[in-house]
């Protein structure tokens, strides 16, 4: 279906068994990550409307379900019926993972709680993402993604300190918290494996955000500094910027001593790596407006494939401004089939990015697409529930699946 090729087709997490009852971005991207690496997910989606991100996404038809839900199996099932919440406690008996991010308190009132699922199941995890986590003041509060990057402090540093803060371009909180959702399901299988017992991952998407704020809090605690936006720049570290070639845009990161010195020689400006102003890094720090009016006049004589020739022949960090039209014609990408041609029932040319990170032994393996509403429904409850095609037809005349 692919082009990657491998000696083994069974990922890192063959005989994993994951049953995802979450939607949007946070709880399904962490199903993809283990779906990646070789689990197999079912994924629990409401009859007839399935989840919302089958309808997300800027081109029509919408391809974000493609990447988000491939190799996911889809089964339809009405949580808010006995009978739907039934067969999830069914099917939890045979689950190693159970994945959901609705807000707190939505599985206990569906008897589907983690004391509930664990008297059925106790070697289950069960990972659960929600804005705030399961406890605290603002536990029940509803939480996207946004408002958690607000609160972990990500969005007041983002964009220039002109404007108001900017959005990264991606939902950036929702994947932190599904990737730390991934290292707690992780973490707990190697639990499990010591002592046979499963256990509750709580992950809080305002967290995974604070997880990656650096020295923001202690520069407070320490020293009353607070971080401020300061758009393309890291403040007092120089030269790391973004310049204007002559077609257009390029990072260079020149900072540290050794490196900038290259940089000079290939500028042909050997006295500026002697300048006072700019020999070291705490001066270049003090004078990073005046040093990067040099450089950037210097790259505007330049394109950027001569720039970027240049930068590599000197041994300077440095790269141009990456569209997803230059990653397809990167040779790096296709040397490392980065993005892969993948088999999709409606789109010709379909690719996407490929699994990561790259394991020599258990690579993983893209072996479909996002599924049809409700594809997998008579595979998964025959061979996990033994159920027979007329009590299939019985749950569906009633609308549970």
């Amino acid at each position: 279906m692919t082009t990657q090729t491998s000696t083994n087709n069974n990922g890192a997490l063959d005989g994993i068994r994951v049953l995802e009852l979450g939607t949007l971005i946070a709880g399904p991207f962490c199903g993809q990550l283990l779906g990646d690496m070789g689990a197999e997910v079912i994924k629990i989606e409401p009859p007839k409307v399935g989840d919302a991100m089958r309808r997300w996404g800027r081109t029509d038809p919408p391809v974000a379900w493609s990447i988000i839900s491939r190799n996911k199996k889809s089964v339809t099932v009405n949580l808010r019926e006995p009978e739907g919440q039934d067969l999830i406690r069914r099917l939890c008996r045979e689950t190693d993972i159970l994945v959901e991010n609705f807000r707190p308190g939505t599985m206990e009132r569906w008897g589907l709680g983690y004391s509930d699922l664990k008297a059925v199941n106790p070697k289950l995890i069960m990972v659960r993402v929600s804005g705030y986590g399961q406890t605290g003041p603002y536990a029940k509060r509803a939480g996207f993604g946004s408002i958690a990057e607000a609160m972990g402090g990500l969005r007041y540093l983002t964009g220039d300190p002109t404007t108001p803060p900017s959005r990264i371009g991606i939902s950036i909180g929702d994947m932190l918290a599904a990737n730390f959702a991934t290292i707690g399901a992780l973490s707990a299988l190697h639990h499990r494996e010591k002592t046979g017992l499963g256990q509750e991952v709580d992950v809080a998407i305002y967290e995974s955000v604070l997880a990656m704020m650096e020295s923001t809090v202690p520069e407070y605690t320490v020293s009353q500094h607070i971080r401020e936006r300061t758009g393309s720049i890291l403040p007092n570290v120089a030269p790391s910027n973004v310049y204007q070639c002559k077609d257009g845009e390029f990072l260079i990161g020149a900072n540290q001593d050794t490196v900038f010195k290259r940089l000079c020689r290939a500028m042909q400006r050997d006295d500026l790596a002697e300048h006072e102003d700019y020999a070291t890094h705490t001066a270049r720090g003090r004078n990073m407006d005046a040093l990067d009016d040099i450089i950037n006049n210097w790259t505007q004589t330049l394109t950027v494939a001569e720039l970027e020739l240049l930068m590599d022949e000197f041994g300077v960090p440095a790269g141009k401004m990456y569209r997803a039209p230059d990653m397809l014609e990167d040779p790096h990408f296709k040397a490392r089939e980065a993005i892969v041609d993948i088999d999709h029932p409606t789109a010709d040319n379909f690719k996407m990015q490929n699994v990561f990170p790259k394991m020599s032994l258990t690579p993983g393996q893209i072996k479909w697409t996002g599924p049809a509403l409700g594809e997998h429904r008579n595979e998964v409850l025959t061979s996990l529930l033994n159920m027979t095609n007329e009590e299939i037809e019985k749950l569906e005349s009633a609308d549970i699946i």
